[in-house]
């Protein structure tokens, strides 16, 4: 089981490690998905940037991260600071476009080191001058890396952008409450419309919801075809969503207080919620056939950071090894860097196959994307919940 630790005085971590930080942590379009990118960024595209300062060689003395709520182990940040003799800082974020209106409104005068973006909305970020390059050379730690990580759609050769964390989605249900063996998404909305009737949790994200029909109907995730988008909205509100109980991107206590019979579930998140019920052979996680989502979230340099030779070597130390597999004990999540599985059973943590996907499943996974269809997606959303039972 995850070990719960205290954070160091040192760093100001604004929310705790709790259901309400899962939530706002992958809830990643659900609060402001609607918002365009003109909107986001506050600015408009004429306005100067700040210039990022060069990397010398010298360590600075301090080191400011803005990330998702409770997403560092405190004792990584805390051997990082005591190792270097510096102060870090670390602020959080309820959801990427939080982040992204923040950073995009100072102009690269936030005051940030180090970002963690979701892998979609990098380019985003690129195109609007908010990201520094990363130089590879301050990263050895980037070898690391398993080759599947290193060349990303997004961010192809990690030019902006190397992973902290990935996951999937799947589903889990109460074995006491459903018969049978579901292995699809397909059998997924047959039980949500029979069996589990009324006792349905979806994730509160557009793409998540709507991925379900996509991935039982065999169609690309990311897909922009009106006529796609169409059939999933039509099905979804009157097929789907007068079942549905609930929407919440962590659904963790309706699986330790055995209150609902079939959750959409990010793999790492059903672990955390299996592990701490009374009773975990009542539960089984599916990573369900045919598709299967990938969601990458990322380390970054700011724009405007101050605090350069000190952020890359945050990085690099996120990227070791054995401080990698750290992060992975604190959230449940692997990082990308090869062989972390092995490290993982010598660290004795259990449940290993909700950490680490499948090889088959990790043969078809699909990496999110901020597409056009965004807007549509988020309205689709709306609506399902509208009309949910």
């Amino acid at each position: 089981m995850m070990t719960r630790r205290r954070p160091p005085e040192t760093v100001r971590v604004l929310a705790p490690r709790s259901e309400a930080g899962r939530i706002s942590r992958r809830a990643l379009l659900g609060a402001f998905g609607a918002i365009g990118t003109a909107t986001l960024l506050g600015c408009g595209g004429s306005r100067t940037v700040a210039t990022t300062a060069k990397p010398d060689g010298t360590l600075e003395d301090r080191l400011n991260v803005y990330s998702w709520g409770d997403y560092e182990s405190p004792d990584n940040v805390r051997a990082f600071r005591d190792a270097h003799n510096l102060t870090v800082q670390v602020d959080s974020f309820a959801s990427n476009e939080e982040m992204i209106a923040k950073i995009g409104a100072s102009r690269g005068t936030s005051g940030y080191d180090v970002l963690v973006p979701s892998g979609q909305f990098v380019p985003m970020m690129v195109a609007n001058d908010l990201l520094s390059p990363l130089d590879h050379s301050l990263i050895p730690n980037i070898s690391h890396l398993e080759p599947a990580f290193t060349d990303q759609p997004w961010d192809p050769g990690n030019t902006h952008a190397v992973p902290k964390a990935w996951g999937t989605t799947g589903f889990a249900y109460d074995t006491t409450k459903i018969d049978g063996r579901p292995e699809s998404w397909h059998d997924f909305l047959e039980l949500a419309a029979g069996q589990a009737s009324g006792s349905v949790s979806l994730l509160d994200d557009p793409w998540e919801v709507s991925s379900i029909y996509f991935g039982a109907e065999g169609i690309d995730p990311n897909t922009t075809d009106p006529t796609a988008l169409d059939a999933a909205e039509a099905y979804l509100t009157t097929e789907l969503a007068p079942h549905v109980r609930t929407f919440s991107s962590a659904p963790t206590q309706s699986i330790v207080q055995n209150e609902l019979a079939l959750l959409q579930m990010y793999n790492g998140d059903a672990r955390l919620a299996i592990t701490e019920s009374d009773d975990p052979d009542r539960w089984r996680f599916v990573y369900p056939t045919p598709t299967a989502n990938l969601w990458v979230d990322t380390w970054a340099i700011a724009r405007g950071a101050q605090h350069v030779d000190a952020a890359h070597a945050f990085i690099n130390f996120m990227l070791g090894p054995e401080t990698a597999i750290g992060e992975v004990d604190w959230n449940g999540y692997p990082t990308g860097i090869a062989g972390q599985r092995a490290l993982a059973e010598e660290w004795e943590l259990d449940m290993l196959d909700l950490i680490f996907p499948p090889d088959d499943v990790v043969a078809r996974l699909t990496p999110a994307e901020l597409t056009d269809a965004q807007d549509r997606l988020t309205a689709i959303l709306e609506h399902v919940q509208s009309k949910a039972g």
